[in-house]
């Protein structure tokens, strides 16, 4: 169990603080959305908790099979939609592994990815393309 804690700072703006470890972060609401854009919007967690949560299930995965994957990184577009109400409608993401992989290594991560919490909590009405890229 984790508890974080939130308060409301006005002007669309949250603080958040982790329990365990007292970090804050402050989200604020969307330009698009009436706020001021100046920090993460909730919404654009969602889509940084998608990868790096793919990232680090990866990582856990690379770990056991003795797979380098030092240097992976993750892109993720986040695409809003107001159908049927506003919400997100695309998480586009590409995974680029800086190095040459084996197929089966390449499957083990990918497989990795797809089975990540974030991946497994989110509605399915949500687009989720996966671009994986290895060797550039």
């Amino acid at each position: 169990m984790v508890e974080i804690k939130i308060a409301y700072e006005g002007n669309l703006r949250c603080k958040a603080v982790h329990g365990p470890s007292g970090q804050e972060i402050l989200t604020d609401a969307p330009v698009d959305n009436m706020g001021k854009g100046e920090y993460f919007s909730p919404t654009d967690l969602v889509a940084t908790g998608l990868g790096t949560c793919m990232l680090t299930i990866m990582g856990i995965a690379a770990n056991k099979h003795k797979i380098d994957i030092s240097g992976t990184t993750a892109k993720v577009i986040k695409e809003m939609t107001d159908t049927p109400s506003r919400r997100i409608g695309t998480l586009r993401i590409t995974i680029n592994v800086p190095r040459a992989l084996t197929a089966e290594q390449k499957t083990l991560l990918e497989n990795a990815a797809k089975n990540c919490p974030v991946h497994k909590s989110l509605s399915p009405t949500i687009n989720i393309p996966i671009e994986f890229v290895c060797g550039k």
